[in-house]
């Protein structure tokens, strides 16, 4: 079991993760006809933006409220009142998710109570699911914004069910996406579900919303993923599948409202926890693999055989969001590398016990830096901020996470289900390959060269 530890300073200078708002408008835009909203000022909306545009190169649509100091001190509800009139005037959005942030959380604004009075004053707001989660910017970081954003779209659009009147539809399942995965990651999922006759509901479904398509106009809220009709029928759905821990909370709250069993896997990355999934999916469907599902998992393992002799023993470091650091790290572990360094976000005792690693870091971009270079580390895994990081310690950098934004189609980067993880191991496999390496004999035990000899060209040395 990994001990977590909390380094003793009193601010970061070279920050790992990202913000909870930010994390709760990237679920939000998984919804389709979506328009995220900052309650809060204008700076904080202009930073997520950049970041958001910088990894995904799409036009996002994330609004604010432009609270000012006035607002600050006597309160935003007319600013939100006004910026969901005028957003459906502007965009004609189906969905509006609220975030909060610092300005407002500080100030101890009532915005849940805001909005009940609102909606209850402008009966035309009815035509508008209008979703509000609470993610200061000073707890947790992208992956718990995004659980709560997630959390407050159950709570507001599936409705309860009488477990009488229940009628659950046999063929569909509901699936929750974690922060961790890549828009090409829920692609590769929902492909297997489908692939056994089921019928998945993604939620958040960014793959039909940030997949880099061409769209025929601009409308000013997201262009596709999972529709509000769609959500409100989770309810009748045979099994919820749960992708991340984060994701737990929610999955337990399809449970209680519509009494749908739920599973959560903390991760699909790797031969097994793929076989888990699937034979989930064999139960659910009652009928055994597809013989194309089955191919890629022969393939998959010839893969652990081609690649063992690059990943054992490697020392990595990782720094990234917890769902994202177990799903890694225990990947690569069973390819006999080592983790020597790991490093995230926030402290969550469920899931950073279980990453293998002597050590688990609360902590930022300069932890992962000295403590890979105290331990010796060989290559480093964490989003584009690390590549400075990399640069000083002469290492490899692997882009995972979130933002990626000095390299072209990071949303199309799949890690998980079989073919993903093959990828994902020929990534490092290939990284390890493409190092200099300058053998001398000393490094295999013989004598070493003589000094007269070391520099003699190796053409006149024949």
């Amino acid at each position: 079991m990994a001990v977590i530890t909390h380094p003793r300073r009193a601010l970061s200078t070279n920050p790992l993760k990202s913000s909870a708002p930010l994390g709760a408008a990237m679920a939000y835009l998984g919804i389709d006809g979506a328009i995220p909203l900052f309650h809060g000022a204008q700076g904080c909306t202009a930073f997520a933006m950049v970041h958001l545009v910088r990894h995904f190169k799409e036009a996002i649509p994330l609004q604010t409220t432009a609270m000012n100091e006035v607002s600050a001190i006597l309160g935003g509800a007319e600013q939100i009142e006004e910026a969901i009139t005028n957003l459906r005037r502007r965009a004609a959005p189906r969905f509006i998710g609220i975030a909060s942030t610092a300005l407002t959380e500080t100030r101890g604004e009532d915005v849940a109570g805001e909005l009940r009075e609102m909606r209850a004053r402008r009966r035309d707001f009815d035509d508008t699911a209008i979703v509000y989660a609470a993610t200061p910017d000073f707890t947790g970081g992208l992956e718990e914004g995004w659980a709560r954003a997630v959390e407050a779209v159950i709570g507001a659009l599936v409705p309860e069910v009488d477990p009488v009147w229940r009628d659950p539809d046999l063929r569909q399942v509901n699936l929750l996406c974690s922060s961790a995965l890549t828009v090409a990651d829920v692609d590769e999922l929902v492909r297997l579900i489908r692939s056994f006759g089921l019928s998945p509901i993604v939620l958040p479904d960014l793959s039909r919303s940030l997949d880099g398509h061409l769209a025929e106009d601009w409308r000013g809220h997201s262009l596709g993923g999972t529709t509000v009709a769609d959500i409100g029928r989770m309810g009748r759905s045979a099994h919820t599948l749960a992708i991340g821990e984060s994701m737990r909370t929610a999955a337990r709250m399809i449970e209680d409202r519509a009494f749908v069993p739920a599973r959560v896997f903390p991760t699909v990355t790797g031969l097994k926890p793929t076989d888990a999934f699937i034979r989930t999916l064999m139960d659910l469907s009652g009928q055994d693999a597809p013989a194309g599902i089955k191919r890629d998992r022969a393939r998959l393992m010839d893969a652990q055989l081609d690649a063992h002799f690059f990943t054992g023993g490697v020392r990595v470091a990782i720094g990234a969001d917890p769902d994202l650091l177990l799903a890694l790290s225990q990947a690569l572990a069973a390819m006999g590398a080592k983790v020597v360094t790991a490093v995230t976000t926030c402290d969550r005792p469920e899931v950073l016990s279980q990453v293998p690693a002597a050590e688990v870091i609360v902590g930022d971009l300069g932890d992962l830096e000295r403590d890979a270079a105290a331990k010796g580390a060989q290559v480093i895994l964490t989003h584009s901020h690390g590549r400075h990081a990399a640069g000083r310690l002469g290492l490899p950098l692997i882009r995972v996470g979130f933002p990626v934004f000095d390299r072209i189609g990071a949303q199309d980067v799949c890690r998980v289900g079989y073919r993903g993880s093959r990828a994902f191991l020929f990534e490092l496999a290939n990284t390890m390959q493409s190092l200099p390496h300058n053998a001398r004999p000393a490094d295999f035990g013989a004598a070493p060269i003589p000094q007269e000899f070391e520099h003699v060209p190796h053409a006149a040395a024949g």
